[in-house]
C-alpha cells in the first residue's frame, strides 16, 4: 500500500483535475485499511476506500470540493446505514498537473488541516531518518495533523512464462494485485494479447532461458509454456538461478517425469522439491480462470505468511 503516483498521473492527464481520497485513520472495524484511496472526477472514480455507502458519500462530497484539502470522520454506523461498528477518517486533496509535479518520489509527507505545524512534527522527522537509516519503508499514517505516505512501488517480482490461455488468465487476475512486479516472457511479440495490462513488463526471446539471468533471485516464477522441453529448461534455469517460488503447470505424471530428468541434469531431490507442481488448486477445475484464481489465492497466502513472519522478527 502507499501513494500510487502512476494512477494519479494517468487520472490528471485524462481528466484534468482529480480528488484523491484515502484513508488516514481508523477506529474499530473498517471496510479498507489505512491507505486504501480512490480517485475521483467530474463523472467517475477509480480505486476504492471499501464501497457502499462510506464512499458513495465520499465520492459525492469530493465532486463538490472546493478546498485543495479536507480531512473529515465518519462513523460506519446507522447514519451511513453501515454495521462496521467503527470509524474512517479521510483526507480529500485536489490535485492538478503542477501539484502533481511537485510530489516527491519516494515519501509524500504534507499538512492536511490548517491546525498543521508550518513544519513537520520532530517526531515524524525522526522516524523518517531512523527508517532511512534501516533502508525500511514508513507506515501510512496521519500525525498532529500532518500525512504521511510512501510511494507506492511493487514490493514482489512476478515473472510469468507462457502467454497461452493459462499466462493470459494468469495476467488478468494478478496485475490489479498493488504489490506484484509482473514480468510476462515468451518467445515472440505476436504470442501476446493486443491488450496488456497496465504495468506488466512484455519480454519476448526466442530462448526464454536465457532471459532468466535478468531475473531478480527472489523473484516468483510461473512456469506455463506451450513446450514440455522448454518447461524442463525453465526449470532447470531456475533451479540453477535461485528463487523464493517457483510454480510449474502440469499433471502428476508430468512432474514425475520432469523429478526424473532434472536429478539425471544433477539437481537433488531437495532441491527439485523446492518446484512446486501442479500449480494453483486442482480441485477447482481445469479451465484457465480456475487455475489463475487457484494460482492468485496461493500467492496472496505465502505473501500473508511471509508478513506475518516479518512481523514476527520485528
Amino acid at each position: 500500500m502507499g501513494f500510487d503516483l502512476d494512477a494519479l498521473r494517468a487520472a490528471l492527464l485524462q481528466h484534468g483535475r482529480v480528488c484523491r481520497v484515502v484513508i488516514a485513520a481508523i477506529r474499530g472495524s473498517s471496510p479498507r485499511e489505512v491507505g486504501a484511496a480512490m480517485l475521483v472526477w467530474d463523472k467517475g472514480q477509480s480505486g476504492t476506500i471499501g464501497g457502499g455507502a462510506l464512499e458513495f458519500e465520499a465520492a459525492e462530497t469530493a465532486r463538490r470540493q472546493d478546498r485543495k484539502t479536507r480531512l473529515s470522520t465518519h462513523a460506519l454506523g446507522p447514519d451511513l446505514g453501515q454495521c462496521c461498528g467503527g470509524s474512517v477518517t479521510l483526507v480529500s486533496e485536489i490535485y492538478d498537473m503542477e501539484d502533481f509535479a511537485r510530489l516527491d518520489t519516494e515519501v509524500i509527507l504534507r499538512p492536511v488541516t490548517p491546525e498543521a505545524a508550518t513544519s513537520p512534527p520532530l517526531a515524524v522527522k525522526r522516524q523518517l531518518a531512523q527508517l532511512r537509516a534501516q533502508g525500511q519503508r514508513p507506515q501510512t499514517q496521519l500525525i498532529d495533523h500532518w500525512m504521511l505516505e510512501p510511494v507506492h512501488k511493487p514490493q514482489q517480482d512476478l515473472w510469468i512464462w507462457g502467454a497461452g490461455h493459462v499466462g493470459r488468465a494468469l495476467v488478468d487476475v494478478l496485475a490489479p494485485l498493488p504489490d506484484l512486479a509482473i514480468t510476462w516472457v515468451d518467445t515472440a511479440t505476436t504470442r501476446f494479447p493486443a491488450h496488456v495490462p497496465a504495468g506488466v513488463t512484455i519480454l519476448p526471446g526466442q530462448d526464454p532461458s536465457l532471459l532468466l539471468r535478468h531475473a531478480p533471485v527472489n523473484a516468483q516464477h510461473l512456469v506455463l509454456t506451450y513446450s514440455h522441453e522448454l518447461d524442463l529448461a525453465l526449470c532447470h534455469g531456475l533451479l540453477l538461478h535461485g528463487f523464493s517460488f517457483a510454480g510449474l503447470i502440469g499433471s502428476a505424471t508430468k512432474w514425475a517425469r520432469f523429478r526424473s530428468r532434472l536429478a539425471a541434469l544433477g539437481h537433488s531431490p531437495a532441491e527439485i522439491a523446492r518446484i512446486t507442481c501442479p500449480i494453483g488448486t486442482p480441485a477447482l477445475g481445469k479451465h484457465p480462470q480456475m487455475i489463475a484464481v487457484g494460482v492468485a489465492a496461493e500467492l496472496l497466502a505465502r505473501a500473508a505468511r511471509r508478513e506475518i513472519k516479518e512481523e514476527q522478527r520485528a
